[in-house]
């Protein structure tokens, strides 16, 4: 059965949510599916404004408008369009109801849930497109996903390459990692003693080079000669 399970809002700069559909599903592959959206939602900003994970049985799309991401899970073989149709109805409803201001001065999370219930609505109008009324629109956003289609995103690129459990090791960009230094030998002690040596005496036969040449280009009797 191909249907929308979930949908939220939220914030893109630090993917605070703003406000969620009520879950009432308890089936353990969505409750495992729905954690992408969590990952997803602290990466937004990263990706494009429309975009599709496909995983396993479900999909993950959403697109992101005006700093505020609109997400939804749903069955692999709902339509794309539906899907996104499906979301722009919910972008175009929040944005108008609510202002930037409290949008970017949120702290608490789902401060704005009372819009859950147009999200609910909204969900079951989709859920039975028989009942949709706006051919005009899909016929739209059938042709806009054809000429710029959602951008794929891959587990790679959540850090994910073995699921939501897997951990890449961290990678060093620039300075190295600090090391420990290993105490030095008697072999090591001598070497610096005779290179500070080698040192010295080579600082020595400089100052006699330039007391040589010194002596060579002064005038005989040590008379300076000075031009009238």
């Amino acid at each position: 059965m191909s249907v929308i399970l979930f949908a939220s809002v939220v914030r893109v700069r630090d993917g605070l949510p703003l406000s969620a559909s009520t879950d009432h599903d308890q089936n353990v592959s969505v409750q495992e599916t729905k954690k992408y959206l969590k990952v997803i939602s602290k990466k937004l900003e990263q990706f494009p404004d429309r975009c599709t994970l496909e995983r396993g049985p479900y999909n993950v799309n959403f697109i992101s408008s005006l700093g505020v991401s609109y997400m939804m899970l749903c069955s692999e073989n709902y339509p794309s369009v539906l899907a996104f149709c499906f979301l722009d109805e919910l972008q175009k409803e929040f944005i108008t109801t609510y202002d930037m201001g409290p949008i970017n001065t949120a702290v608490r999370p789902y401060s704005f849930i009372e819009f859950d219930h147009f999200i609910q609505k909204t969900k079951q109008r989709f859920n039975n497109p028989r009942s949709l009324s706006t051919k005009m629109n899909l016929a739209n956003m059938q042709t806009e996903i054809r000429l710029r289609p959602p951008y794929r995103i891959s587990l790679q690129e959540l850090d994910l390459g073995n699921g939501l459990n897997h951990q890449k090791n961290p990678t060093y960009k620039g300075i190295a990692p600090h090391q420990r230094l290993e105490p030095l030998t008697l072999a090591g002690i001598i070497s610096v003693l005779l290179s500070l040596l080698c040192a010295g005496l080579n600082l020595i036969r400089g100052f006699h080079a330039i007391e040589s040449l010194l002596q060579v280009s002064a005038p005989p009797g040590g008379c300076v000669w000075q031009i009238p």
